[in-house]
């Protein structure tokens, strides 16, 4: 991570650019020296030939977990030998979210499921399953986004 221009020296991720044509759904996705790609599902018009921007969005929030999970654990010398995120998006009612703010429409659900292998005590299960929801991608989808848009003249 680099540090932002601003002030107050907050962390800022790599760049991420993202490029496609009108023709389709597949694009192309650059973060500093890596490049992959993105498309969505053949139902909805896509090619499938990539994972669509909700596996990342998920891959992100696992990975995330995954590291913060074992971070703790190497941390507090937990007996930790493994770790296993899978996730899943879907959207449901509000009022089938008994603790969620919004109370009318729909909104989105991430179903998390954490294994954790090793030799572990219930109090160190019960730990690291807190500490996967204290993730910093889980914050930040949990918080509020300021999503800034604007438009960049192209380069000829």
């Amino acid at each position: 991570m680099s540090e932002s221009p601003s002030s107050d020296k907050t962390p800022v991720t790599e760049e991420v650019t993202v490029r496609g044509n009108a023709a389709g759904f597949l694009q192309d996705v650059y973060v500093g020296k890596h490049q992959f790609k993105a498309d969505e599902p053949v139902h909805v018009g896509g090619t499938a030939t990539a994972p669509d921007p909700y596996d990342y969005l998920l891959a992100g929030l696992g990975a995330c977990t995954s590291m913060t999970v074992g971070l703790y654990a190497r941390t507090k010398k937990i007996p930790l030998d493994g770790i296993s995120v899978t996730l899943r998006h879907s959207r449901i009612h509000a009022d089938d979210c008994e603790h969620c703010e919004t109370e009318v429409g729909m909104l989105d659900r991430i179903d998390l499921d954490l294994q954790l292998t090793g030799n572990l005590t219930p109090e160190q299960r019960a730990k690291l399953t807190e500490i996967a929801g204290k993730c910093p991608v889980h914050r930040t989808l949990k918080s509020e986004i300021d999503i800034r848009i604007k438009e960049k003249p192209a380069e000829h």
